[in-house]
C-alpha cells in the first residue's frame, strides 16, 4: 500500500474539498448517466464522489481510500447531502476486493503520481471494469506548472516537492505519462484530453496561497522534506513566505495543467 505524501492535515483536505466533479472531472461527465455503477479509487474527502453519485444514481458507487479518516469524513458528506446510493470504504488498488467486471465506471483522480507501479494499478483498475467500461484518470503535471510573479522562492518548492515525491517512488509530472501506462495496462480505445485549473482572482489567489503556505510547514510533505534533509523549519518557512508573497500580488497568476484519458475496456 502506498504511503501517500500530503497525508491528510487540514491543509491538504481544505485544497481536496474544494474539488467537484466541474472542476476535476468534466473529461469524463459527457460518459455518465443513470444506472451506472462506478468505482471511485483514491476518493479523499469524497467530494467529487458524491457529485458523480448524484449523476449516475440509481446506480452504485464506491469510494475507495487508504485513510479511515478521510473515509468518514467522505461518509459525512455523503449523509449531509442525503446521496444514499454511495459508500465509502479503506482498499488498496493494487488489490482491489471487488470481482472481475464489478463496475461501469473506474475514475481515479490525482492517485497514478503518487504510485511507484502506476501500470499494475491501472491493470487491476481494468480487471473490475465491465466489458465496454469506462477509464477515466486524470493527473497534474508539476513541470508544466507556471506563475507570475517570478517569485524566486516558488521555485525551490517545486524542487523540494518533486524530490519528495520521487523520493517515495511517486511521479509528480504524471499527466503527459497517463496514454502510456493506460496502454501499457492494455487499453486501446482512449480519448487523450487536457485541463486547467488557474488561480489568479481575488478569492482563489489568497486561497490556493494559503493553502500551500500552511501545507508547507504543517503536513506529510513538511515531514517527508525534513526527513530527507531537503528543508529544515527555516527552509519551510522560507517556502511559506514565498507563497504568502505571490498570493498578495494583485498580479498574481498560478495554472496547473492536467493529463486527462478515457479508455473503454
Amino acid at each position: 500500500m502506498s504511503r501517500y505524501i500530503h497525508g491528510h492535515a487540514e491543509s491538504v483536505l481544505r485544497s481536496h474539498t474544494w474539488r467537484t466533479a466541474r472542476n476535476s472531472a468534466a473529461y469524463l461527465l459527457d460518459d455518465l448517466g443513470p444506472g451506472l455503477d462506478l468505482l471511485d479509487v483514491g476518493c479523499g474527502p469524497g467530494t467529487i464522489t458524491v457529485d458523480l453519485a448524484q449523476i449516475v444514481a440509481p446506480g452504485r458507487v464506491v469510494g475507495i481510500d487508504t485513510s479511515v479518516e478521510v473515509l468518514m469524513k467522505a461518509s459525512e458528506l455523503a449523509v449531509a447531502r442525503d446521496v444514499e446510493t454511495v459508500s465509502f470504504e479503506q482498499a488498496d488498488v493494487h488489490e482491489l476486493p471487488y470481482g472481475d467486471a464489478s463496475f461501469d465506471v473506474v475514475h481515479a483522480h490525482q492517485v497514478l503520481q503518487h504510485l511507484p507501479d502506476p501500470v499494475s494499478a491501472l491493470v487491476e483498475m481494468r480487471r473490475v471494469l465491465r466489458p465496454g467500461g469506462v477509464l477515466a484518470v486524470r493527473d497534474v503535471d508539476y513541470g508544466g506548472m507556471r506563475w507570475f510573479p517570478l517569485v524566486p522562492g516558488l521555485e525551490r518548492w517545486l524542487e523540494v516537492y518533486q524530490r519528495v515525491a520521487r523520493s517515495h517512488g511517486g511521479e509528480p509530472d504524471a499527466g503527459p505519462r497517463l496514454l502510456s501506462w493506460v496502454r501499457a495496462a492494455g487499453f486501446t480505445d482512449t480519448t487523450v484530453t487536457a485541463s486547467t485549473w488557474c488561480y489568479a482572482d481575488e478569492t482563489t489567489r489568497p486561497w490556493w496561497a494559503g493553502v500551500w503556505a500552511d501545507r508547507v510547514r504543517h503536513s506529510r510533505f513538511a515531514e517527508e522534506a525534513t526527513r530527507l534533509g531537503l528543508a529544515d523549519a527555516g527552509a519551510l518557512e522560507d517556502l511559506a513566505q514565498a507563497w504568502r508573497a505571490w498570493g498578495e500580488s494583485d498580479d498574481g497568476w498560478f495554472a496547473m495543467v492536467h493529463g486527462e484519458v478515457v479508455a473503454r475496456r
